[in-house]
């Protein structure tokens, strides 16, 4: 989440009569996260009781063909009980709607607070919320190829071009030292369900050792539920300053994800190829951004060095990342 585009409080009051949830109160632009502008907005209610609700503008890497697979499932996981915020309707039905050019959507609220530094109980939830999504969806009429493959991250890396060595001189060679035999051996005959793709700690809301919201599905795909894991693996499994591996909350998350859906043999000996990609992932879109974002951007930028030292460390462990906790 982020704020790229500034909209005063009359134009945000016009969007909300378009909506039957009551007059805005107040409205706060939210800085964390890189792709589109966002707002926490409370107002009246339709009933007269103060709600809040999440506003978003799409502006960057989203295409407007893919925002009904984006909000329909989120409708479709909350619909089957999953802790995904729904989407609000305007009054003539719509999903979604068009501001100066821009696609905006207005989303449930949903409690809980993101956490900084995980316990395993909270890990262990995110790994059953992750495969719960993961089996909700195969229901779900929508499909989306996942635009970020290998070949993808190559294109954002040719795109930053000599300007990678100015975030930092050790960058390319990183790159250079893992994408070719990422892009040779990348899998892609794993099972594949509807994925989130980018469930970090800040798109995941807890009350205390349970997980009350799954939110920013907006890199969602079908892709192969493995890579998901390891994408949240990489997300959660770090700490001091992102560069030391607590095992305690890796195998936390294998063993939650493993109650509701056991890996296959396939996926498992997979994992260490996988959570190398997820890593550099990472480290292609956080490089591109960084690059690419405007100075005046109310937006945090993200040292994608951060994930280059989670790379290199699933490079060397092997497969000891990925052993389930025992219950």
């Amino acid at each position: 989440m982020a704020v790229y585009t500034h909209l005063g409080a009359e134009e945000l009051a016009e969007l909300i009569a378009e909506y039957d949830v009551g007059k805005l109160l107040s409205a706060k632009g939210i800085a964390e996260g890189v792709s589109n502008s966002n707002w926490l907005l409370e107002t009246s209610g339709a009933d007269g009781k103060a709600t809040r609700f999440i506003l978003t503008m799409y502006e960057r890497r989203i295409e407007l063909a893919d925002l009904p697979f984006f909000l329909g499932l989120l409708d479709h996981l909350s619909a089957k009980g999953g802790p995904v915020p729904r989407t609000i309707h305007d009054r003539s039905g719509n999903a979604f709607r068009m501001l100066d050019g821009k696609a905006i959507a207005l989303i449930e609220f949903l409690p809980g607070v993101s956490v900084g530094r995980p316990t395993a109980g909270q890990a262990r939830a995110v790994g059953r919320a992750l495969a719960g999504i993961h089996l909700a969806s195969a229901d779900f009429a929508g499909t989306r190829a996942n635009d970020l493959v290998p070949k993808d991250w190559q294109e954002l890396f040719d795109q930053c071009g000599e300007n990678l060595g100015m975030i930092d001189a050790d960058l390319p060679v990183a790159v250079q030292e893992h994408l070719p035999e990422l892009l040779a051996h990348w899998p892609t005959n794993l099972p594949k369900a509807t994925i989130h793709a980018d469930l970090f700690p800040d798109n995941v809301l807890m009350l205390g050792d349970e997980v009350s919201g799954l939110i920013d599905f907006y890199f969602a795909c079908t892709d192969m539920a493995a890579y998901d894991l390891a994408v949240t693996h990489a997300a959660w499994s770090f700490g001091g300053k992102n560069t030391v591996f607590r095992p305690e909350i890796g195998a936390a998350m294998i063993g939650g994800y493993e109650e509701i859906r056991p890996l296959s043999d396939a996926e498992r000996s997979a994992m260490p190829l996988l959570a190398q990609g997820a890593a550099m992932r990472f480290v292609a879109t956080r490089a591109f951004d960084w690059l690419d974002t405007p100075d005046d951007a109310l937006v945090a930028r993200k040292d994608p060095m951060d994930f280059v030292k989670r790379l290199r460390f699933y490079a060397e462990a092997g497969n000891a990342p990925f052993t389930a906790a025992a219950s």
